[in-house]
């Protein structure tokens, strides 16, 4: 894997950062390629050497943090409920203004809330419990709809809330929770 440049890896971070600083002031519809520009000190053709244009760079932004949450996932599956959650938590405490921005803001593009539920039910197929007898009635499909949407509105209410208890807590919660429904 050929090693990227640290000048390069520097003006990405800042241009993400200067993106997601601008959502919090306005709707992402109203920001310009030069609004992004001037809060990252950067000229306006630097960003289209990186991105194609700011939906590619939110694009960018959002893949990078679905892949964070996902190189969680294969150790946490060997946990219980939630052990597996606290370092979940952590991430969207770590990354707040992101995830406030991204969940909590009138003017940010659906697709991030649809991104994340999807990676959210696809890391809980393999989490039902179908040897203890007590989901036998019930459709994974369902199931999943259900977990899913709840886990996202709780990570949402926290988030807007301003995070009023901590990781370890909501992991605790959560988890209990999740191990009922799955």
């Amino acid at each position: 894997m050929a090693k990227v440049d640290r000048r390069i890896l520097k003006t990405q971070e800042s241009l993400k950062k200067a993106v997601i600083e601008l959502m919090t002031e306005k709707s992402f519809d109203d920001i310009t390629i030069q609004d992004i520009a001037d809060r990252a000190n950067v000229n306006r053709g630097t960003i289209y050497l990186h991105y194609e244009d700011k939906y590619d760079l939110l694009d960018n932004l959002i893949e990078t943090h679905i892949t964070e949450l996902g190189e969680m996932d294969t150790w946490a599956c060997e946990m219980d409920w939630i052990d597996a959650l606290v370092p979940y938590f952590e991430y969207f405490e770590k990354n707040y203004l992101f995830f406030s921005t991204m969940l909590a803001s009138k003017g940010t593009p659906s697709s991030f809330r649809t991104r994340l539920f999807d990676f959210i039910t696809k890391g809980f197929k393999g989490e039902i419990d179908r040897e203890s007898g007590r989901n036998t009635d019930l459709s994974d499909d369902i199931m999943l709809q259900y977990a899913g949407t709840a886990y996202v509105g709780v990570i949402e209410w926290w988030i807007r809330n301003g995070m009023p208890y901590p990781p370890r807590v909501m992991a605790k919660q959560v988890g209990a929770l999740l191990g009922r429904s799955l």
